[in-house]
């Protein structure tokens, strides 16, 4: 059946064409599975409650008429301003509207948020655009530049909210405009299409704008929210929305509400960070983290942007997803925000997640996968310029930037095909890691550091149950036909520590393997077993167990200054610069470049899942999440390579000047 619903409509319907529900909440509360909900364009100021979800036979759809024409906001439009002698406005707004949930009164916290309880969950408006919260009236009347800002020209717009009463008041510095000839919003609720309950899988949400929320800050050990999100079901399909103005996370795909693990260290201070971690893995698992019941989602074809914490957050709940053909921009530039869950993509326990063909870009992080990053395939992407801006200061605990970071991980993870353009191509502080025809512009950093005894967990391959927990040794990695680039200056940088930000060190610049230079290689490795003898001693070979694992390495060039490891075998190095300029032609990016010039006629090996052999601790294969063996035959416009295998992404020199997005 389908229920119609368009917020023009005269009166309020029952759902029939020709009578339409004005409220897509109507609609929500009556679909059943195999029913689809079309939605007329306009604005929907309300959250979406699904009351059931369909099956896997027999989805519920919801689907916007005309593509990104219905809006669902979690924001109210705030009207009747006055000015004031300081040249600021303020209005007035009965505390009541906001029910149980001030936004103005909550503060961004909790576990792993590092930059202090200075910003809200809500947010001012001015044309779509999200003003930067000032500390007092003061500060908001100054209008003074914030300098950690990746636009500084708009942190001068500021607002700033005091409850009084049984009102909450408004104070906005909108600079020359009069915010009543403007469209001015506040964010009212928390988010915007989210079921309150879990367990409501196999729901599509297709083609609607999703905006301006008032999410809150959503670490691992704590109730994950987005403005958009399946909360703890299986078989969700969002796709072709646009996401965008989330205080927080724009689309939630993480963990349930657990009141005895939620901000566990925030709230109790008692266990250490990592081991409530730990907690809430074995939890989930009581609390129904199978893979029939939860995770199996697709997020395709979506405009993420200007989320404050990240685009896609998630920890547990999304494993064995697609993540495909999205565009995830412009994460964090306001800087507000300051902890270690801010990324275009932020997921913990990726088990069986791909992510391909999204474009991430001018983002703090673009994909981080903590913890439990076990079968998961990052392939086919375009990353750059996924770092802070030369002029902007560094938040205190702000994150460092990269294109990826895979921490505390036993493998295996499988990055292929992808092009890698930040500064900082990759932090590894992880193990088990395969690298495979990639092109990598960008340093690598946090080799073989930044783990401390961390015991993270491995699972039955391609299952949520737990298989063991193991401390991160380092090593047991694979780089095979990568093409490295220095673009850069190879100088080391000088950077800040998130959670101790009083701290600074020196992190590499210099591209290439030369990091991994003192990692073994594996008939090095296996001899320290002594496995001729009848009766190995195990107690005397507990050091071994313990140390650095074997790496392997073949087929890569190294152009402009990049440096290989003595383990790569058969790698060429080219000491002369080449051009590696990301442009854009008619909407899409494309890269001129004479890279496969300086490759010349070096060729290199077919690459499968035999190659790469199986990841140490989980004893699992380098495969299909279906555990299905893969050959590295296509390249990252979707090509087939053939019997001349060239390094890098391209299947061949021509391919690689073809729009990439």
């Amino acid at each position: 059946m389908i229920w119609f619903v368009n917020a023009a409509a005269g009166l309020d319907g029952n759902g029939t064409k020709e009578r339409p529900f004005r409220r897509i909440g109507e609609a929500a509360k009556i679909a059943q599975p195999g029913d689809e909900v079309l939605v007329a364009p306009g604005v929907y100021r309300e959250y979406v409650n699904p009351a059931r979800g369909g099956t896997e036979e027999k989805r519920i759809t919801y689907r916007s008429e005309v593509p990104l024409g219905a809006v669902i906001t979690g924001a109210e439009e705030l009207t009747g301003w006055t000015r004031l002698d300081n040249g600021l406005w303020t209005a007035r707004v009965p505390t009541s509207v906001f029910g149980g949930y001030n936004p103005y009164t909550t503060w961004v916290y909790g576990d792993w948020y590092f930059a202090g309880k200075s910003k809200h969950t809500g947010a001012l408006w001015l044309n779509d655009r999200m003003l930067y919260e000032a500390a007092s009236v003061e500060e908001a009347a100054a209008g003074a530049v914030y300098p950690c800002s990746w636009v500084p020209e708009e942190s001068t717009w500021k607002w700033y909210a005091e409850a009084d009463g049984d009102e909450t008041v408004f104070y906005g510095n909108f600079h020359d405009l009069n915010p009543n000839e403007q469209k001015v919003e506040i964010t009212v609720r928390r988010e915007c299409f989210f079921p309150s309950e879990t367990g409501r899988g196999y729901i599509t949400v297709s083609g609607f704008t999703i905006c301006k929320a008032a999410t809150t800050w959503a670490p691992p050990a704590a109730f994950q929210d987005g403005m958009i999100g399946p909360h703890w079901s299986k078989g969700w399909i969002i796709e072709a929305c646009e996401i965008y103005g989330s205080k927080c996370a724009g689309i939630g795909l993480g963990k349930y509400l657990d009141p005895d693990n939620d901000h566990y260290f925030t709230v109790k201070h008692l266990k250490s960070p990592t081991q409530m971690e730990r907690d809430a893995v074995c939890r989930g698992q009581y609390h129904g983290w199978l893979k029939e019941k939860v995770g199996g989602h697709i997020v395709r074809r979506c405009n993420i942007h200007h989320c404050e914490q990240g685009g896609i957050i998630g920890r547990m709940g999304a494993v064995f997803s697609v993540i495909e053909d999205n565009h995830i921009h412009h994460i964090n530039n306001m800087m507000e925000l300051g902890g270690a869950e801010i990324a275009g993509i932020k997921l913990h326990a990726a088990i069986d997640v791909v992510m391909r063909r999204n474009h991430i870009h001018h983002c703090t992080m673009g994909i981080w996968t903590d913890w439990e990053a076990q079968g998961t395939r990052i392939t086919q992407n375009l990353l750059h310029d996924n770092q802070r801006p030369a002029f902007a200061e560094i938040l205190k605990g702000g994150m460092m930037s990269q294109d990826i970071f895979v921490e505390v991980g036993h493998g295996p993870t499988l990055i292929d095909n992808n092009i890698l353009l930040s500064e900082v191509s990759l932090r590894m502080a992880t193990q088990g890691v395969a690298m495979v025809h990639n092109l990598i512009g960008g340093s690598f950093t946090s080799v073989g550091g930044g783990t401390g005894p961390r015991y993270t967990p491995y699972h039955i391959p391609h299952r949520t149950e737990v298989m063991g927990f193991m401390t991160i040794l380092h090593g047991d990695d694979r780089f095979y036909n990568n093409i490295f680039v220095q673009q850069g200056t190879a100088e080391a940088a000088t950077v800040l520590s998130d959670s101790a930000p009083e701290k600074s060190f020196q992190e590499n610049r210099t591209v290439g393997t030369f990091e991994l230079e003192e990692y073994p290689t594996y008939e090095e490795w296996i001899a320290q077993f002594d496995l001729d003898t009848d009766v190995p001693n195990m107690m005397k070979l507990a050091p071994a167990h313990e140390g650095k694992l074997p790496v392997w390495m073949a087929g890569n060039v190294f152009i402009g200054g990049a440096k290989a490891s003595r383990h790569d075998r058969g790698a060429k190095t080219v000491p002369g610069s080449v051009r590696l300029e990301l442009t854009e032609e008619d909407g899409h990016p494309v890269l001129k470049t004479d890279l496969y010039r300086a490759v010349g006629d070096f060729f290199a090996g077919l690459i499968t899942t035999d190659t790469l052999g199986r990841a140490f601790e989980p004893e699992e294969p380098f495969e299909n999440p279906d555990g299905t063996p893969i050959t590295f035959d296509t390249d990252y416009l979707g090509n087939h390579r053939g019997l001349r295998i060239l390094p890098g992404p391209f299947a061949t020199a021509e391919d690689a000047e073809k729009p990439l997005w």
